[in-house]
């Protein structure tokens, strides 16, 4: 393999750089909001140019929509992880609603979701909703038509026994968040959660 031209990196450490870029750029929406994240300030707290910065992701736009990907990709695999764990259905859609609850009350679903919403076209709201609820969807709604199938539940419409679940564990919590209200403690979403959950199984458990 002839040797990586000087001046140019590789692509592991490529990839390894962008990825810290990433981070620095995280750090700085956690830190400042939305209205932070400015060109300036995303070169200063990365340490990079704006060639570097233009290149790599296009714009600022370009950073927002690369952040909701990674966190997309984190939330995917926690979800892939929770549903394939092997324990009991009510053991497995609590660890569910769990994590997803905490996902999205936590301080970067949170920035991220003021992000798209402040954006006058809509595109950083659209990679939102792909990244999130459409792709978080059929992993669960897959796992309902399995226990449907294997008669753990009754589920004839797992899409909609979905939007049931998500409706009953989230309910309006990520929203009070997004409004201002300080997220509940671990507890209190573990609790929330839970609680979501059971009102699902007495609607979803098969009839005697």
């Amino acid at each position: 393999m002839p040797p990586t031209p000087r001046g140019r990196p590789a692509g592991a450490e490529l990839s390894l750089r962008r990825e810290r870029f990433l981070d620095d750029c995280e750090a700085l929406l956690l830190a400042e909001g939305p209205a932070g994240l400015t060109v300036a300030a995303i070169t200063r707290a990365a340490g990079a140019s704006r060639t570097t910065l233009y290149a790599w992701f296009g714009g600022r736009e370009g950073v927002l929509a690369a952040l909701v990907e990674r966190n997309a990709d984190r939330t995917a695999a926690l979800v892939t992880d929770a549903l394939a764990r092997g324990s009991g259905v009510p053991e497995t859609l609590r660890g569910f609603a769990r994590g997803l609850l905490a996902m999205l009350t936590g301080p970067l679903s949170v920035a991220l979701n003021r992000a798209a919403m402040a954006e006058a076209d809509g595109a950083l709201a659209a990679t939102v909703l792909a990244g999130g609820r459409h792709r978080v969807g059929p992993l669960v709604e897959a796992y309902l038509a399995d226990q449907d199938a294997a008669g753990a539940l009754s589920v004839p419409d797992p899409a909609g026994a979905f939007r049931a679940l998500y409706g009953l564990v989230v309910a309006d919590t990520q929203v009070r968040v997004l409004l201002g209200e300080p997220a509940p403690g671990p507890d209190e979403l573990a609790a929330l959660a839970d609680a979501g959950v059971a009102r699902f199984l007495t609607l979803a458990s098969p009839r005697g």
